[in-house]
């Protein structure tokens, strides 16, 4: 049994009560259970074993489990298989690889940042509404990056380091490692051997702490972990689909492996259902296809499901980007900034309104807020595989000059191209 400081019990408490309202469980049983635990001074692991037992709101509509056979059974599937051009395979690939460096250098100055905060920046810049990177901005209002910051236009000589880009080349060493049949405890123990715990966050710190401890998945993800549905897991989708090109079930089958490691629910499904989008835009150019075969693959009652019809919805209705950013704010605005349910819609929206344009699609993505870089990272990732790497404006991929800098260790500089070339021979294709 693994016992906390009563602070540190405290503050994950509080995090737990608010993601087993969350996830449906009943307000007052779960306030009751926080204080019999804590009048009884029980700072332990009983909390998250025992909260997986309360009863749901009598109108709790969803149903959303973790479990591979569960997820596969609630899901519409199966997702089509699609025909992948092997002689662009390698440029889309490198264009999903480009893509995401430069969506995620993109959104990395703003990270955290609220999209009132974005549009006053870009205003008294005069670069409203963002198409390119940021500026350097002389003298920078309160708040906004440093002139010398090195994501800023102008400044960037590379992708720098981040988690959003350190996950697309640790599971490619993984799947290097051990092959497509990797367990779940051999992504963990990739994790231990090969990524700093300091360079991990939220969901993804709480699960390495557990494997630390000696606590294998799927309880890894559970115990001590009020993240799991939070946007660890959707930022870790990539490799799984660029590496499974035309087989979205492939990507969402090793999505489950690596989100189940620190996740639950729609923690679960929002790599999932990446996993399987970007695995199918490898094999076509229509975005609506590609979002046909990865709804496929997440359960038609979770919200993860009702939050892509909203913003398909949401786009017929509309028709202006800003009209459905507001929808997105009423609809999951209440979750957490890094949450997987509005990061995602924020993604949906970006793809949507984008279209063939991937300055727009970044930078609706990035623009959006909330979590900046992973998601003008993800959109970024999805409109490379879409359109490939030939198709990318120069003006965000030159000053990149084709360098990742990563905290994986033994790959602590790379060539984009070289990584591109490695997930074409990992995908067999």
């Amino acid at each position: 049994m693994i016992t906390w400081p009563e602070s540190v019990w405290e503050e994950l408490a509080q995090a737990e009560t608010t993601q087993l309202v969350e996830e449906g469980r009943d307000p007052a049983a779960v306030q009751a259970l926080i204080e019999s635990r804590r009048e009884a001074q029980a700072y332990d692991e009983g909390l998250w074993l025992e909260g997986q037992e309360l009863p749901f709101q009598d109108d709790w509509p969803y149903e959303e489990p973790s479990d591979l056979t569960g997820i596969v059974a609630a899901s519409p599937g199966p997702a089509p298989v699609f025909a992948v051009d092997r002689t662009a395979l390698e440029d889309r690939l490198l264009g999903a690889w480009r893509g995401r460096c430069a969506g995620c250098m993109l959104g990395k100055p703003v990270e955290g940042r609220t999209r009132e905060t974005i549009a006053t920046w870009l205003q008294a810049a005069g670069e409203y509404p963002l198409r390119d990177y940021f500026p350097p901005l002389t003298p920078a209002p309160e708040g906004y990056p440093p002139p010398e910051n090195p994501c800023l236009r102008g400044k960037i000589t590379r992708a720098e380091r981040d988690d959003d880009t350190d996950y697309p080349v640790l599971n490619l060493v993984i799947l290097k490692r051990y092959g497509p049949d990797f367990t779940p405890a051999q992504v963990g123990q990739g994790w231990l051997e090969l990524l700093p715990c300091h360079q991990t966050y939220t969901a993804e710190r709480a699960a390495y702490r557990n494997l630390v401890n000696g606590i294998e998945p799927p309880e890894s993800a559970l115990l001590f972990n009020p993240y799991r549905e939070w946007i660890g897991a959707q930022i870790r989708a990539d490799l799984w689909g660029w590496a499974a090109p035309g087989n979205p079930t492939q990507a969402a089958e090793w999505a489950w492996r690596d989100a189940s490691l620190s996740h639950l629910r729609n923690g679960i499904y929002g790599e999932r259902f990446f996993a399987a989008l970007l695995a199918a835009a490898l094999g076509t150019e229509s975005l609506e296809a590609a979002l046909e075969a990865a709804v496929a693959v997440v359960p038609a009652r979770s919200r993860f499901a009702e939050m892509v019809a909203d913003c398909r919805d949401w786009h017929t209705e509309d028709g202006d980007w800003e009209l459905t950013r507001n929808r997105i704010e009423r609809a999951y605005g209440a979750y957490h900034p890094v949450h997987t349910l509005n990061n995602a819609a924020l993604v949906l929206g970006a793809l949507l309104y984008g279209g063939e344009d991937f300055s727009a699609t970044v930078g609706w993505a990035v623009q959006g807020g909330w979590d900046t870089d992973c998601n003008g990272a993800t959109a970024g990732s999805v409109w490379g595989a879409l359109y490939g790497a030939e198709a990318l404006p120069r003006q965000w991929t030159e000053p990149l000059q084709d360098r990742l800098i990563s905290a994986v260790f033994g790959y602590g500089e790379n060539s984009l191209t070289a990584l591109a070339a490695e997930t074409r021979e990992c995908s067999g294709v």
